[in-house]
């Protein structure tokens, strides 16, 4: 899973400290691995598509309309295409994202 080849860039990361792994699936969606190595804050942002996530390890607080969603281990939670999210994640926490289109660009 964590293969070089897979590596997202930084560029395409909201969120400081991360390390993400892409997968790309045959219709377009992604599926992306992320550790966050350090307690960091996502910037708002919105995506065209749905996106679901899995807390694997540690603590996510999505942060939707000014209200706070603590998500802990095993705990998952879908966004819905268009609305504006941001996160607080602390460090050592990992997640899952399915992405219902393009979200990532690896390593060049």
């Amino acid at each position: 899973m964590k293969n070089a080849v897979n590596r997202i860039a930084r560029s395409e990361q909201a969120t400081p400290g991360v390390d993400g792994y892409v997968f790309d699936g045959a219709d377009g969606s992604q599926m992306a691995f992320w550790t966050c190595s350090e307690t960091a804050s996502s910037t708002p942002h919105v995506h065209d598509f749905d996106e679901y996530m899995l807390v694997v390890e540690g603590c996510y607080t999505l942060i939707i309309d000014g209200r706070r969603i603590q998500l802990n281990r095993g705990d998952e939670y879908v966004i819905g295409r268009g609305v504006e999210h941001a996160g607080e994640v602390l460090a050592n926490t990992r997640t899952i994202h399915w992405f219902g289109g393009k979200r990532a660009n690896r390593v060049a």
